[in-house]
């Protein structure tokens, strides 16, 4: 498969964790899920996942993106409309593993190195709030721009810009509809048009709106949860 293609699919995957904080930090071994029927003595050790140690850099990262979180939280869950709005800057690395696992799950390879992506994250508290509180809110989001920095082994590192605007409908303080509104794309010309490609296509047909509704309810309930020690006392 083209590498072209392997980045597209990858930049789109990128925007919706991004705009509301990145997911786990490079390198965290996800939670097994839990399974009632076993006990603590029926798991091996080779059942757990392996410790990762994080670098100086990854737990930097992670910190920065608790922070932002639970500021977004605050609005989300506590509904705490006082206070300024919330402005942040993300910043989520990821290793050549990573990456590997994560295209792979679309049936393509991963030929270059790791991505270090950053944005900075504009929401306005008040809407949020909204958004949570009435039956019904169509929420228009500000501008968003993501710059990526991705490694090679042999050439020099690529950086690839991309803008997009998400519009968020909520019902009762779920989020049920969503289109992502892609926008201007910087980056090398073949990359940018193949990037250009699939983006035109989503803004027509809007092919991850599912995914983006999905990636907002998961924020809310669970990635919330995760940092509700620091929104709830807000």
């Amino acid at each position: 498969m083209a590498p072209t293609w392997n980045m597209t699919r990858l930049a789109i995957l990128m925007a919706a964790p991004l705009l509301l904080s990145a997911p786990a930090a490079a390198g965290e071994a996800a939670k097994p899920a839990e399974t009632p029927a076993a006990s603590q003595s029926d798991v091996k050790p080779s059942d757990s996942p392996p410790e990762i140690e994080l670098t100086a850099e990854e737990k930097a990262e992670k910190e920065s993106r608790k922070a932002c979180k639970a500021d977004i939280c605050s609005a989300f869950r506590a509904k705490q409309a006082s206070g300024s709005d919330i402005s942040c800057n993300v910043v989520k690395s990821w290793r050549k593993e990573q990456l590997s696992k994560l295209v792979g799950k679309l049936k393509v390879s991963w030929p270059y190195g790791p991505v270090r992506c950053t944005s900075a994250v504009n929401l306005k508290r008040a809407d949020i709030v909204k958004a949570m509180s009435e039956d019904k809110l169509e929420m228009q989001l500000d501008k968003h721009s993501v710059t990526c920095v991705v490694e090679r082994e042999k050439d020099p590192s690529t950086d690839i810009k991309f803008e997009f605007s998400p519009k968020v409908t909520f019902e009762k303080g779920k989020a049920t509809k969503a289109k992502i509104n892609w926008g201007k794309i910087e980056a090398p010309t073949l990359i940018k048009s193949a990037l250009w490609t699939a983006t035109a296509a989503d803004n027509t047909v809007n092919m991850l709106s599912g995914t983006l509704v999905e990636d907002i309810n998961d924020f809310i309930g669970k990635k919330c949860d995760e940092v509700k020690d620091q929104w709830a006392g807000k």
